[in-house]
């Protein structure tokens, strides 16, 4: 067989399996590119993972912020090189029937929060997968929620 056509041939297969890639793993690695650019305080990065109108929700009740609401609260911190490091433990990814959305639940390890939970949703927006929603959460045992609860509705 030629170079070229076995050139050809490879090329024609590395297309078939860029074209039928695996959209599980395709939003479990923004995902992990999200968590490594917060990480490494990569500011362009970090938010081109985005869709236009993303948000993300904090674990705050009045943490809601839409992507240039974000931007200006990051900005400073990622100028710094402080950015926020969460690692994956697990993670679970549910595409729709038709391939436009993503929904996931993951849970991370943060040095300072411990254990917490980001949820969200992912679109395909221009063939790419951006982050329409990154929700992170603090996951309250049950055998302490009575008492968080308590704590949180005496706080003014």
């Amino acid at each position: 067989m030629s170079l070229a056509r076995t050139l050809l041939q490879t090329g024609l297969l590395i297309g078939l399996h860029s074209a039928h890639a695996n959209p599980v793993e395709e939003v479990s690695t923004v995902l992990d590119r999200f968590h490594r650019a917060a990480a490494e305080a990569r500011f362009d990065d970090y938010f081109g993972l985005f869709a236009p109108d993303g948000v993300f929700i904090g674990t705050d009740a009045s943490e809601r912020w839409t992507v240039a609401e974000f931007q200006a609260y990051a900005k400073p911190h990622f100028d710094r090189g402080r950015g926020w490091t969460y690692t994956r433990t697990a993670r679970q990814v549910n595409v729709s029937a038709d391939g436009q959305h993503a929904s996931f639940d993951e849970l991370l390890d943060n040095a300072s929060l411990g254990v917490c939970r980001g949820t969200g949703v992912l679109r395909r927006v221009a063939g790419n997968w951006k982050i329409e929603q990154y929700h992170l959460t603090i996951p309250v045992p049950n055998a302490l929620a009575d008492e968080v609860v308590k704590r949180i509705r005496s706080t003014p």
